[in-house]
């Protein structure tokens, strides 16, 4: 993406390399070896060129030295361990000292991203020089770039949040991720990105909720065994006063429905639908909507169905969740216990 090569790697050429012991330009300094103590239990099996690397940079850190060949040698110290903090730190030292192009600095740790996207510190550097630089007109690309990749980078999408907030690039960011979520419905990351992105601009107005329910439902009834979407629904609505019901009822004529559209005896119904179900009724319950009595049979019945047959993973939750409104609303009144918010584990 962002590379340069030489005519050298072009070919297919690797270029000689020259051991810093070597080296005329470096006879003044004297190499620091690494100290593993007088008993290493594991000594790690360093590489001549590793050691050789890294004795130099130790020896020019010791004496601070500031300089054209430093630098040089805290990228040569990159490319054997991309995540050493301290090469990092020094090597931002020796940008601010030496004012050195911050252009070109942000291009190589481009560089460097695209060859280590995992890797939490050459995104911190790229984050650095991008403040210092008070430009983030390429960010936004380098970011679609890597998770398009790996679409749930996690690194990528801190980057991409903090250039987002930070630079208030907001104005395009939903669109970005409407076409993650049309390329893959279960990203889990583009929908934590939709939150985020409404959730620091237009905020949960009643008109966005209207809206975001709408999109949701419909991306429901393409995967309605996605997690992700069902996580947003409930994070959406939590901005409303109707409850899980949302949008007069809507959302509960929607679970509804599509409950009711599995054929009798169906395996393999939506899990998320079910618990959201069994949320529902518990709603309704607590706040004396219908007949209390056949919201209880309801949701009892249905947390049977999950602790039996469609989230059998987490029988032992459910049959606790069942034992609990039985407790709580078999006698028609609410005791007010308060239930886990997660389980899992088989009992």
């Amino acid at each position: 993406m962002w590379r340069r090569s030489s005519s050298s790697e072009e070919h297919g050429e690797e270029p000689t390399w020259v051991f810093y012991k070597d080296r005329p330009g470096w006879k003044d300094v004297v190499p620091i070896s690494q100290s593993d103590g007088p008993y290493p239990v594991v000594a790690i099996a360093y590489s001549e060129k590793f050691r050789d690397v890294y004795d130099y940079f130790r020896a020019i850190l010791k004496s601070k030295e500031k300089s054209e060949r430093a630098i040089q040698l805290t990228k040569d110290a990159l490319d054997l361990n991309p995540a050493n903090y301290t090469v990092w730190q020094y090597r931002r030292e020796l940008l601010k000292s030496l004012n050195k192009n911050l252009h070109e600095e942000l291009r190589y740790v481009w560089q460097m991203i695209e060859d280590n996207p995992k890797n939490y510190q050459v995104w911190h550097h790229c984050r650095v020089v991008v403040e210092w630089l008070n430009d983030p007109s390429r960010e936004l690309l380098l970011t679609e770039t890597i998770l398009g990749q790996d679409a749930k980078n996690y690194h990528a999408w801190q980057h991409r949040q903090w250039v987002v907030r930070t630079f208030n690039l907001f104005d395009q960011e939903l669109d970005f991720v409407a076409r993650l979520i049309e390329d893959d419905v279960r990203n889990n990351s583009a929908w934590n990105q939709r939150y985020f992105v409404i959730n620091n601009t237009r905020l949960f107005t009643p008109e966005v909720i209207e809206r975001e329910v709408n999109y949701t439902l419909e991306k429901i009834k393409v995967a309605t065994n996605n997690e992700s979407a069902w996580n947003y629904l409930r994070g959406v609505l939590e901005h409303q006063e109707n409850g899980l019901a949302g949008q007069g009822g809507l959302v509960k004529q929607f679970c509804e429905e599509l409950y009711t559209s599995y054929p009798a005896g169906a395996k393999g119904k939506s899990p998320y639908l079910l618990a959201y179900l069994v949320d529902l009724h518990e709603e309704q319950m607590q706040l004396g909507i219908g007949d209390k009595s056949e919201h209880l049979k309801i949701a009892l019945e249905i947390c049977e169905s999950l602790a039996a047959e469609h989230d059998t993973i987490r029988r032992g939750y459910w049959n606790y969740v069942a034992q609990s409104l039985e407790k709580r609303f078999k006698n028609g009144s609410d005791a007010n216990c308060e239930q886990p918010a997660a389980a899992s584990g088989d009992s």
